[in-house]
Order: C-alpha cells, then structure tokens, then sequence
C-alpha cells in the first residue's frame, strides 16, 4: 500500500481530514514520508536552499552569531542550534567561518533538531570532528544561552486553512473524489484563533494557520530571553498570513499538491507576524522583518564575494556570480526570503537587523 492508498483507507474511515494532518502524513510517514525516506537537498533533489547556493550564506550567519556572542560577553557556555539542519551545510559553514573567533568553538555545545533518520545520517558526516547532539523538541535543549538559526523550517511546518463565510469560517479539508485526493470545505464554523482576523478580511478570503509553529519560537524565545543568545529565523513568508500558500515541489518544479502525496516537498508562506506575536509573548525582543538580500549586503557579502573571486576563472567565476545574484537580487531570493532577529530586551540586535 503506497501513501494516496494510505490516506484514502483513513478518509473513507474517518472522514475528510485537515490540511495539517495530510502534510505531516506526506512528510513525515515513517514509511512513505517524504522526509522520512530521502534526501531531497540538492540539483539531484527537489528543491535546493541558501547554503546548498554558496558558502558565503554560512559563513555570513556564523559571523553575525559570533558578533553578537562577543557583544553578549562571550557566555562560557552556549547551545549553537539549528532548526531543520538539512545536510548540515550551514552548520558547518558555520563553524568554519567562526573557526578564528577565539573561545567561540570551545564554548559552544552544537544542537540540532532534525527529524529525518536520513538527514541526521548526512548531518553526522558533514559535522564529522564535531560533537552535534540531536534533539526531537525545544525542551530537550539545556538551560544555556541559545544562539540558534532556523533557515527554511517553518515554511515545512503544517498548516490549517479557512475560507472566510460572513461572520464565520470554513476549514479547507482533503477528501476523496472516487480514487483521487480532492480538496474540499467543513461546516461554518466560529474559529477564536481568528477572530482578530475578521478585521481586515472579507468574504471568501483564505486565512492560513500553523500551531505548531508558536510553541517551538515560543520556547526559543523565552530561552534566550532568560539566559541570553539571539536567533535568526529565515523564510519565505510576509507579514500577516493571507491567501493560499500551499505549495508542492518535485524536482525542482512545482506540482499539485494532491498529485502525489510522499514524493514532493510541501511547504506554505510563513506568517511572521505570528512568531512575533510569540516572541514578545515570551518577553524577548525581535528585530523589523528584513528582507534577506539586504540583510547579506549589511553582512558584506558583496565584499566576501569580491575576495573569493580573486582566486577564481571561468565556470568558477560565473558560478560565484550566479549565487551571489541569487542570494540577494530582489528578483530571486533576495526579496521572497525574509529574516526577523530574535535578542534579549537588554541586548543590541543582532548585525544585520534593525531593532
């Protein structure tokens, strides 16, 4: 029995089932997940992200982070964490970069929370002579300092979504059509959760919700908001949530989302205004939302790109460029993917963010 089998039989079961439900099926099965079963990272993937491009997107992120621990003053002890760690790229551009940053590598206690057997096997080559420790929930982390990045992990988190009727909301449903996933609608309904929402929508506008988002920030937040560090969340997303984002993606071309359950990636637009709202729930600080072009350039990757250039030709050369203009250019990455900072309220904000 193959995935579309699976959610049929649950369907024809147990009715139609929420949106959230059938993302974390596809992605997360322990048989036919999409991430339970592949690496889907890469030109050979479905989809390839920021430190996969170029290594200057790592070495730029480890910086930042190693400033503001220097400007923290240089806790002893600190968690370095990664939500989502892909392959472990960025991690270890990471850690490279941060390589000459004295007392940071021996400060640090590296932490990656990644639920995928097959990612953590990659992780534990690429950190090779590191000492990553795998986490399954925010809890699990110690009670230090967090100094954490999370780039591309929220927007793969699972979402719920409404359709604005009158006064209420119907939830948009996976269903079955004969032998085909279908999407459908629930019953009116009141939803507490967006009540503030019914301010700026109207009828048959489509509001997008990701609960389990909230609690995982909620607890990054108030950790550095007790013991200090900073985080940087990077997605594509906007502020406030509006619209259908669901999307699929197999290689490297989007496709329906229904089309084949477990065999594409599925993501949704990350709403910030949420993890905001979190954040100062939790009495932390956050930065203005930044688009991530602009974010590297106040880094210096234009400088970085300049430097490595020297040494390159050709192919090398051409590639170097192509990256950096992916990266940053408004037209590519540089204005979809979006960066907010996490800090203590007593702190500078990390470099790069505008507090």
């Amino acid at each position: 029995m193959n995935l579309k089998d699976h959610l049929l039989l649950r369907i024809q079961n147990d009715g139609p089932m929420t949106i959230a439900d059938y993302m974390t099926d596809c992605l997360m099965h322990p048989v036919h997940g999409y991430y339970a079963t592949r690496d889907p990272l890469g030109v050979q993937g479905d989809f390839i992200t920021a430190p996969e491009i170029s290594q200057m997107f790592g070495e730029l992120i480890g910086l930042c982070l190693a400033q503001t621990w220097l400007e923290q003053g240089k806790p002893k002890r600190f968690i370095l964490a990664e939500l989502g760690p892909g392959r472990g790229t960025l991690m270890a551009d990471i850690l490279r970069a941060t390589k000459s940053v004295p007392g940071f590598h021996e400060a640090a206690e590296i932490a990656l929370l990644e639920a995928s057997p097959v990612l953590r096997d990659i992780q534990l080559k690429t950190l090779q002579g590191y000492k990553p420790q795998w986490i399954e929930v925010m809890a699990d982390l110690a009670d230090l300092p967090l100094f954490l990045v999370a780039n591309e992990f929220f927007d793969a988190l699972p979402i719920r979504q409404f359709l604005r009727d009158g006064e209420s909301w119907r939830e948009r449903l996976v269903g079955a059509d004969g032998t085909s996933l279908a999407f459908g609608l629930g019953p009116q309904a009141a939803q507490t959760a967006l009540s503030e929402r019914l301010e700026d929508t109207q009828d048959g506008d489509l509001v997008e919700l990701c609960a389990t988002a909230v609690p995982i920030l909620s607890a990054a937040a108030g950790q550095i908001a007790r013991n200090g560090g900073a985080a940087l969340i990077i997605d594509y997303g906007d502020w406030r949530s509006l619209g259908d984002t669901l999307q699929a993606l197999q290689a490297h071309e989007t496709t329906d989302p229904l089309d084949q359950p477990g065999q594409a990636d599925l993501t949704a637009h990350v709403d910030f205004e949420a993890l905001a709202i979190a954040t100062r729930a939790s009495g932390c600080a956050h930065t203005k939302l930044t688009p991530q072009g602009v974010f590297l350039e106040r880094l210096g990757i234009t400088a970085r790109a300049q430097s490595l250039t020297a040494s390159l030709g050709g192919t090398q050369l051409e590639e170097l460029i192509a990256a950096h203009r992916r990266l940053t250019h408004p037209d590519e990455m540089g204005n979809l993917f979006k960066v907010l900072g996490l800090y203590p309220q007593n702190a500078a904000s990390p470099p790069g963010l505008e507090p």
